[in-house]
């Protein structure tokens, strides 16, 4: 699965050490990793989890990485100059950015403990667990038909192994948690003993409970079969290091820092006294700063050239029977609508709500994910004024989020559309967070009312045509491509051509019937001679 910035990612933190702690320190059995500028970008910045120390990496074992970092190697100097390293040992948080691949980088202040590291790292994993209510959680599970997973707990907050499986499968499963006391779910689910893990494979199929143990290798393998957990970019062994006199030329100045701040702290180190294994040195407190790119790029250096997936149109929905078919009946599940403006040409807002809206769902499409659906709505689809006008909205692009069968939208508060605000908003509502208004009485049709939505497919090989017709039917109903002979054809086009004949000279009847007696009742007209 495609990773998303500030989507995939836990914190923990980075040590950068000397050479004697770095080469001597850390066994190749160890659970802390062996990074180097070349293979930081993959091990770390563009991993679903970022690192923490020895002791502290078997307590952080699947929610966090534990790495070290030999700055005295002079391919690894550019690195740790741009890190910002001015002693040894020196620990960094890295935390989830806003950009993919470019963490946050702080530099760690509290106790050089394994306690104190552990719930450092803990407190900066991001939660992505959905906690739920009697009140709340039918809701959630209307929420999209993609598969889903609850953890009814005895416990008030949400454990650091829950909120990993969460980041784990993010895109892919929906996770949520249920305190005890909710004892409405729980009867729901069957559930009598806590914890319990209850999977929601989507698509119809029953809920899977989970029997084993609570660890997380066996958990994630359960929850697999109804989704793959996003990959982790796997380490990559390292390049053997060469210099040469170009190489030396081509030094970068966070190279030259480094070395000049590392020179000024073993002399201080001289001055004081014989630095041991164990003396740790403390930086000042300083802001945090974006992730450094570790490979050093130069004026020679050309950029690859990127070739951009163009992704396919929202649908649109041109008038009222097909809104009212995927949105607005007792039985639509959530659908995000984009009310477009009355305009001759698009404005840039226009092409920008349906840029990020396109780009979003083709995300979710390529990646096989059960999203709800986007649909764009012209001004010329005469239920689009109806909506603005009920539900108080202005004139120009809107973004409404609708579910018919609860009766409830939620409307983008935004008025600029790019893809990262809009992402936010969506995945708000895909968790169940902000507030939700109810649909004003009247917009909302029974589903047995509905009047029949016309079926428009292109003529093609019947693989094509079987897909399109796919996009338009209601969800579970199913049907199959059978070839006719020219005999059997001919008979039901004679067969339909005999009945609209029938039918028109029925209603020609009719209509001379009716002129008939409209001409008896008709008054007589008296002439005055």
């Amino acid at each position: 699965m495609v990773q998303a910035p500030s989507l995939a990612w836990t914190a923990a933190s980075l040590l950068l050490l000397p050479p004697a702690l770095a080469n001597g320190l850390y066994s190749k059995s160890s659970p802390v990793l062996q990074v180097s500028g070349s293979n930081y970008d993959s091990l770390i910045a563009k991993s679903n989890h970022t690192p923490a120390y020895e002791k502290a990496a078997k307590s952080l074992r699947g929610l966090a990485k534990v790495a070290a970092v030999n700055c005295d190697e002079e391919s690894n100097k550019p690195f740790c100059g741009s890190m910002g390293v001015q002693g040894f040992p020196t620990l960094k948080i890295v935390k989830p950015g806003k950009k993919a691949g470019k963490p946050i980088v702080e530099d760690y202040q509290g106790a050089r403990s394994a306690k104190g590291i552990v719930d450092a790292v803990i407190d900066k994993i991001p939660n992505h667990v959905k906690r739920l209510k009697d009140d709340d959680y039918q809701d959630w599970l209307e929420e999209g038909d993609g598969p889903k997973a609850i953890l009814f707990s005895d416990k008030g907050t949400t454990s650091a192994l829950l909120k990993a499986i969460a980041i784990d499968f993010l895109g892919g499963i929906s996770v949520a948690q249920i305190r005890d006391k909710e004892r409405e779910a729980m009867e729901v689910f069957h559930v009598e003993k806590m914890p319990t893990l209850v999977l929601l494979p989507g698509g119809g199929k029953d809920p899977v409970t989970y029997n084993s143990e609570m660890k997380k290798d066996a958990m994630v393998a359960f929850l697999s079969q109804a989704a793959s957990p996003n990959p982790d970019p796997a380490p990559k062994k390292a390049k053997a290091s060469s210099s040469s006199k170009s190489d030396k030329n081509k030094a970068s100045k966070a190279s030259a820092s480094f070395s000049k701040a590392s020179e000024s702290h073993a002399s201080s180190e001289a001055k004081t006294a014989k630095a041991s294994q164990t003396m740790e040195t403390m930086d000042d407190a300083s802001q945090p700063s974006e992730s450094p790119d570790a490979n050093v790029v130069t004026e020679d250096t050309q950029k690859p050239i990127k070739v951009p997936d163009v992704a396919p149109p929202i649908q649109t929905l041109p008038d009222v029977t097909a809104l009212q078919h995927k949105c607005l009946n007792t039985k639509a599940g959530t659908c995000i609508l984009a009310l477009l403006p009355e305009e001759t040409e698009p404005s840039p807002n226009t092409l920008q709500a349906i840029s990020s809206l396109s780009e979003l769902h083709h995300k979710h499409e390529t990646a096989n994910r059960n999203l709800f659906p986007f649909f764009q709505l012209p001004s010329s689809n005469g239920q689009a004024e109806v909506l603005r006008q009920s539900l108080k909205l202005g004139s120009g692009v809107e973004l409404i989020a609708m579910n018919g069968k609860r009766a409830w939208y939620r409307h983008y508060p935004k008025s600029t559309f790019g893809r990262a605000e809009v992402e936010d908003w969506i995945d708000g509502i895909r968790m169940g967070e902000g507030s939700k208004e109810k649909i004003p009485e009247g917009l909302i049709l029974e589903a047995g009312e509905l009047p029949p939505e016309p079926v428009h497919i292109q003529s093609g090989d019947p693989a094509s045509m079987k897909e399109q017709l796919k996009k338009q039917v209601p969800e579970g109903v199913d049907f199959e491509f059978e070839e006719l002979d020219e005999s059997v054809y001919e008979s039901i086009i004679a067969q339909a051509s005999a009945e609209a004949k029938t039918r028109e000279a029925g209603e020609q009847k009719a209509e001379q019937s009716e002129s008939a007696t409209k001409k008896e009742e008709e008054p007589i007209e008296h002439i005055e001679l």
